[in-house]
């Protein structure tokens, strides 16, 4: 009698029941959804914006401003949603780059020129990240309070750092960064830093292995480390990926601000996580994903310029971004409860 070879078990077309749609392809049509609702959701705004103020907000100087203020906290929404992808938090990110910031933008860091402030920017934000990692992953503190405590640390050394005073930057490298001149075909330069990271975002965390580990801890710890995952390093590295994040982004906040403050990178924390949970990453981990998450900060800076431009005031602002928020999480509970 002649046998068959039966098919691979790991296939996900063979192992669902005849008529029933693999579960692999209902979680990438759900993702597909949820990508296309917040494309919807921009382009409303994009048609309120131009209703309203439509010199205003259609020109292209406003257009590129958006995007570079998008840029700033879009990096650190990256680092962002590998944390929470892994189960983690981390609410030091604003603090962090306010540290980054002034410490590479000290008389004596600028004496070191463009890649001087540059690389303190990277090294600090490193370090944050490194504490964060070894405290959380290796010292078995919660993400929470680990971040908690690291964001009074690196605010409190900040002010210490600049004594309440704005420190201005005059390496001329990096100012002209900021100027039009610098703009590639119209583009700035900090939009195209963003574009890059996102991208190298999106393929680590979909195409190595290390995005898979991601995805897998925060899925289940425990199943990860029985199958052969070092689950403390995994967190570690994650942490220093998120500090990675915030050091580039404070050198970016730098460039457009031509300065650094202590009170730079304000409410960052909450703005990266708010846009990740709108963009499709699930709080308690497991799922992630780059694109939601560039496209949740794009909504939430699109409705701070058409505030802005309108003349509202910032307190209705903070109201529609709660509402939004509140939105995607219940949107986010029933998604869960029918998979």
């Amino acid at each position: 009698m002649t046998q068959h070879a039966s098919p691979p078990r790991d296939s996900a077309d063979t192992v669902a029941p005849a008529g029933r749609t693999p579960a692999w392809r209902g979680l990438r049509a759900r993702a597909d959804v949820r990508t296309l609702s917040l494309l919807g959701v921009l382009a409303a705004l994009v048609v309120i914006g131009g209703v309203t103020k439509p010199d205003e907000f259609l020109d292209t100087r406003n257009l590129q401003l958006v995007l570079t203020q998008a840029s700033v906290i879009g990096v650190v929404t990256v680092g962002m949603t590998f944390v929470i992808t892994s189960g983690g938090i981390d609410l030091s990110v604003g603090a962090i780059v306010a540290l980054a910031s002034v410490w590479a933008t000290t008389v004596a860091t600028q004496e070191y020129g463009f890649g001087g402030i540059l690389f303190t920017a990277v090294l600090v934000g490193l370090g944050c990240g490194l504490v964060n990692g070894l405290l959380v992953a290796y010292g078995g503190m919660v993400p929470f309070i680990a971040t908690l405590a690291m964001l009074a640390s690196a605010r409190g050394l900040a002010l210490q750092i600049t004594d309440g005073r704005t420190q201005i930057v005059t390496v001329d490298g990096v100012l002209s960064l900021g100027e039009r001149d610098s703009y590639l075909l119209g583009i700035p330069p900090l939009v195209l830093v963003f574009a890059l990271v996102t991208v190298l975002g999106w393929l680590v965390l979909n195409r190595t292995t290390f995005g898979r580990r991601t995805v897998a801890v925060g899925g289940n710890a425990e199943a990860a480390r029985l199958a052969g995952i070092d689950v403390r390093r995994q967190r570690l590295y994650l942490y220093l990926l998120s500090g990675l994040c915030c050091g580039i982004a404070a050198f970016l906040l730098v460039v457009l601000s031509g300065s650094g403050q202590n009170t730079n990178g304000n409410l960052y924390e909450l703005d990266a996580i708010a846009a990740a949970i709108i963009g499709g990453t699930l709080l308690s981990g497991g799922r992630g994903t780059i694109t939601g998450s560039v496209l949740g900060v794009l909504i939430f800076t699109t409705i701070t310029d058409i505030f802005a431009l309108n003349n509202l005031q910032s307190d209705v602002q903070q109201i529609a971004k709660g509402a939004i928020i509140v939105a995607a999480v219940l949107v986010q509970r029933r998604t869960a409860s029918t998979t």
